[in-house]
């Protein structure tokens, strides 16, 4: 480590690189640099105090965050940085298990189920036990479950806590969860964190193992550790205590997760002889900003105080706009929009910032009609389209055939004329004899989809990864099957299969030769926000939940009422007021140049309309960093909207051919009072558009 790169760092930072001789609290501000400490620090230790980087262990919260600090340790110290182990806590914990499988009873082939595989099971087992799911909700019994097993409650420890009669029969699902799960050699996403707790706690000495070999532990974002990941924490920092959290109690917005913000302001109670360091200067955003945010933040009673102070100039007031209703608002965001990008500003700067998904649709509308590019970010994952999930269910039921979700799954896609009754054989076979359904198979049209995949099993062992995509989507006749509808639709589904491609070709770049197995545990730990979408010139949209960790010169915060943000839920709670407080602080410092903060007189939302007053936060920041409208309220007028859209009603149906004077020929497969959902060609694919809009056609 040269003394130029340390020279880079102010004086708070250079102090939290250098030290490292036990607990280490980091406070660090938005935008104050952190993830330059972090890779600073354990470049730091490597060249420096000549630490092996085998000992040393880095978690943050996403696989875009780890990729990213991977990246930046790299270009520090090179080919030694592939030897760190720098991943989130879900991956941490997988590694654990991979290596220590046959401790926990598991077959090396374990599958991990999501969320969605997760309900399935619980709606079989809802069934199997004849209770109505309009009582008891599936949903509602997996997220229990999730909750119980991040904190560390197992079927029978939650026995004690059950008071009422629906908590019984949680706990009875419970029980028939984990068994199915046992039973399909499967572990669910939670179990990720789970089991390596239930391992250490079972087995002193691999505890001690991995202790040994993580001497120096680095957690970034701690604020958001739940239980389970506190617990993984403390165990394996016990042996050496050389443990460095980053994080920031004022950016802790995910208690309804299970995150408890408690455990970075208790840091320094678990570790007594820990030093704490402030990182204050903010490196992202003007001084008003960040007065506002001060201003805002600083009504939390729960917190350490701190105080964001930049050099970047006072910067533009705050532009608060009380709209007269939320289409007003929409419309003033993308006059704004326009009168930004046609002075320069790249769209791909600018985000729309939300409390509530409910609150986009209005949004969107305006924005088409403004012919405005957007995106909206944290919505329908790559990985969650049907193709693709059925893809991954056939190559998950390759790598291991007691996967019984999987099987379920694509036993009939495409269809093989392999009827319910006959699934309804295999199951009652193979709940009596205990075993798979796949082993339960010995017959019939479902004995040839039996012998199709161990067919396939065969092949997967002398191919690539890529080849074997292939190989599955020609042998099921997927591929064929989707040909054969000719329509735009099923165009795009097998251009995703083709994407779906390059996705595994970009991880045998990136891994070198690399197993099924391999790929399917890097897939099962993906999530949205960890996936790369073209952003090019776009608008982003998104609720403040999913805007952590991101920065944009131009931001508007759209809502500012009570009853939205704050949101209505918290009303009644002052830890939950404190908790959508923090969301504002994290909203404000999301904006480098530029905030707009946006309401409306009245609002029409989930169909009900309401006249709100302005939010509690907007009275809480100084009125000399605001530049209002509020004292022209009575000169506001409704600005025409229509100017885009023909006078005439066109007559849309489902099947209607369009042509958009952008995207060119498209279907049209859903028509809504004001919309009309359209498929056009690659690369356009799936757009929402308004009806009359002056650019569509019909033909």
């Amino acid at each position: 480590m040269s003394m130029i790169e340390l020279d880079k760092l102010n004086e708070e930072q250079k102090k939290a690189v250098l030290y490292n001789d036990g607990p280490l609290l980091i406070l660090a501000g938005a935008g104050s640099g952190k993830t330059k400490v972090l890779t600073t620090k354990i470049a730091y230790l490597i060249e420096q105090l000549d630490i092996s980087p085998y000992e040393i262990l880095a978690i943050t919260f996403t696989n875009k965050a780890a990729l990213e600090m991977k990246e930046r340790v790299d270009k520090i110290i090179g080919e030694k940085a592939k030897n760190i182990q720098i991943s989130t806590f879900h991956s941490f914990g997988l590694k654990i298990l991979r290596e220590n499988y046959q401790k926990l009873d598991y077959d090396n082939n374990f599958v991990i189920m999501d969320s969605d595989d997760s309900l399935t099971i619980v709606k079989k087992i809802l069934k199997s036990l004849n209770y109505d799911p309009k009582i008891y909700n599936p949903k509602a019994i997996r997220n229990k479950i999730s909750n119980c097993k991040n904190e560390l409650l197992s079927p029978h420890d939650y026995e004690k806590y059950i008071a009422s009669d629906y908590e019984k029969v949680i706990g009875e699902v419970y029980y028939k969860y984990e068994e199915k799960l046992k039973q399909n050699n499967a572990i669910d996403f939670d179990d990720l964190l789970l089991l390596p707790i239930v391992l250490f706690k079972k087995d002193k000495e691999v505890l001690k193992k991995y202790q040994e070999r993580y001497k120096y532990i680095l957690i970034d974002e701690y604020q958001d550790t739940n239980e389970a990941q506190y617990i993984i924490s403390k165990m394996i920092s016990a042996a050496y205590k050389n443990i460095c959290v980053v994080g920031d109690a004022d950016q802790a917005i995910y208690g309804f997760r299970g995150a408890n913000y408690k455990n970075i302001l208790n840091f320094e109670k678990d570790y007594p002889n820990a030093l704490s360091i402030k990182l204050e200067q903010n490196y992202r955003s003007t001084k008003t900003i960040l007065d506002a945010a001060n201003c805002v933040i600083k009504n939390n009673e729960k917190r350490k105080e701190k105080n964001l102070w930049s050099t970047k100039g006072i910067g533009e007031k705050i532009t608060y706009y009380r709209a007269y209703d939320e289409k007003d608002e929409s419309h003033y965001v993308a006059m704004e929009i326009k009168k930004l990008t046609s002075n320069g500003k790249d769209a791909s700067d600018i985000a729309v910032l939300y409390r509530t998904n409910a609150q986009s649709r209005v949004i969107e509308e305006e924005l088409l009609k403004q012919n405005i590019p957007y995106r909206i970010v944290g919505g329908f994952s790559f990985y969650q389209r049907k193709e693709i999930k059925d893809l991954l269910a056939y190559l998950k039921l390759i790598y291991n055939p007691k996967d019984d979700i999987s099987l379920l799954r694509v036993i009939n896609i495409p269809k093989r004329g392999i009827g319910l009754r006959t699934i309804e054989n295999i199951t009652e076979k193979a709940d009596m004899n205990g075993i798979s359904l796949f082993e339960a198979i010995d017959s019939g049209k479902e004995l040839k989809f039996k012998n199709l995949i161990l067919s396939l099993q065969q092949v997967a062992e002398s191919i690539t990864l890529t080849e074997l995509i292939d190989k599955v989507l020609e042998a099921t006749e997927m591929k064929k099957e989707l040909e054969s509808e000719k329509s735009i639709e099923s165009e795009i589904r097998l251009e995703n299969l083709e994407e779906f491609k390059s996705i595994t070709k970009a991880f045998e770049e990136r891994m070198g030769l690399v197993s099924l197995e391999d790929f399917l545990y890097e897939v099962s730990l993906v999530n949205d926000k960890d996936e790369y979408k073209d952003s090019r010139n776009k608008v982003s949209l998104m609720t403040i939940h999913s805007v952590k960790g991101l920065e944009y010169d131009i931001v508007f915060v759209v809502g500012l009422e009570e009853g939205i943000f704050p949101h209505l839920n918290s009303l009644m709670s002052s830890s939950e007021t404190e908790e959508e407080r923090r969301l504002c602080y994290v909203a404000i410092t999301r904006a480098k140049e530029k905030l707009y903060l946006l309401n409306a007189r009245r609002r029409v939302l989930f169909g009900k309309d309401s006249i709100n007053p302005p939010s509690r936060f907007l009275t809480e920041i100084d009125e000399n960093l605001i530049d209002s409208n509020k004292t022209k309220e009575t000169e506001v007028k409704i600005i025409n909207k229509e100017e885009v859209l023909r006078e005439e009603n066109i007559d849309y149906k489902v099947g209607d051919y369009v042509v958009h004077e952008n995207f060119g020929a498209g279907k049209v497969l859903e028509v809504t009072n004001s919309l009309v959902t359209v498929a056009f060609k690659h690369p356009y694919g799936i757009k929402k558009l308004m009806k009359n809009h002056k650019s569509l056609t019909k033909v």
